[in-house]
């Protein structure tokens, strides 16, 4: 027996949003293949396009431990082996480790029979974040589920999928610079200011509001944030130059995706994308490097099946 599925890309933080609010990206992703096996519980056959980077060990990969913790979810005991083909970069900012979790999980799911919704991969994902970058769900949500979603709770998993305003395009813009999460995290203040906060959960507010009203100006300014981006832009070669260029060409707003050192910008239509992507590749060109340009619609489903 066999089972694929494709999981994509997503931008998580959103601005102001760290670890509650993430988005599916359209096109990139990663493809996960699951087959039963002879070898007793959960192994990895191969992984292709990870340059040797990845561990192989089950216990400290996210598609083991997804594919692992879903046949514990569902209550079923059975030997699967992975291939796992990486699609994103590591260390982009895109949501890397999530997408192989949560292509795995739903491959496995299907393998099994399909005893479980999308929803109730949620945990099973959520487990595999936290062996290898942080107990959060900001990636996985949108892997799975698509579009964009608030993450209320991780304990239970507690998940709001919010409306996104018709047009609305997102373009990613990824140096060619690895920015491990590890090291993007160690940067973050331990503490902020009580206005800080204040000032921080107002725009997460309005950001909602926003996707809700369709109002365009209120989500250009809630997506300023003042806490994780100033604390890890540093990190990044010309990022800062990037974001402002973003906001010059006719950006709604502009911000890191992720832990970086990816940097996203949400536009009104295809057209603004097409200038904003072009103003803040210019940058990193300045800064001596190269980047690649993704742009997506806003709207895009999660994990999917796809013929083996």
């Amino acid at each position: 027996m066999i089972a694929r599925a494709f999981a994509p890309a997503t931008v998580a933080n959103l601005g102001p949003g760290f670890d509650v609010i993430g988005l599916a990206i359209d096109g990139i992703g990663d493809t996960v293949t699951v087959r039963t096996c002879s070898t007793p519980g959960v192994s990895i056959a191969r992984i292709i396009g990870d340059n040797g980077k990845l561990p192989t060990d089950p216990a400290k990969n996210t598609a083991a431990i997804a594919a692992a913790e879903t046949l514990k979810a569902a209550g079923i005991d059975a030997n699967i082996e992975i291939e796992l083909t990486k699609g994103l970069p590591l260390c982009s900012g895109l949501g890397s480790s999530a997408a192989s979790a949560a292509a795995a999980a739903y491959a496995t799911n299907q393998l099994i029979g399909s005893p479980l919704r999308k929803v109730d991969l949620i945990g099973p994902c959520i487990e595999a974040e936290a062996a290898v970058s942080g107990r959060h769900a900001d990636n996985v949500a949108p892997a799975l589920l698509g579009g964009l979603v608030l993450v209320r709770s991780t304990d239970p998993p507690d998940l709001i999928r919010l409306p996104l305003p018709e047009g609305l395009t997102v373009v990613v813009v990824t140096p060619n610079h690895e920015l491990p999460t590890k090291e993007a995290r160690e940067v973050l203040p331990k503490e902020v200011p009580l206005s800080t906060m204040v000032a921080s959960t107002a725009q997460v507010a309005g950001l909602v509001s926003a996707c809700y009203s369709g109002d365009l100006s209120l989500l250009s300014r809630s997506l300023e944030d003042k806490v994780v981006t100033p604390a890890r832009i540093g990190l990044i070669p010309g990022g800062n130059n990037a974001l402002q260029a973003a906001l010059g060409a006719g950006a709604l707003g502009a911000s890191i995706s992720g832990a970086g050192p990816s940097l996203f910008a949400l536009c009104r239509s295809p057209r603004s994308a097409h200038a904003t992507a072009q103003a803040m590749r210019r940058e990193f060109e300045l800064a001596g490097i190269d980047s690649t340009i993704h742009t997506s619609p806003a709207n895009c489903p999660g994990v999917r099946r796809v013929k083996p």
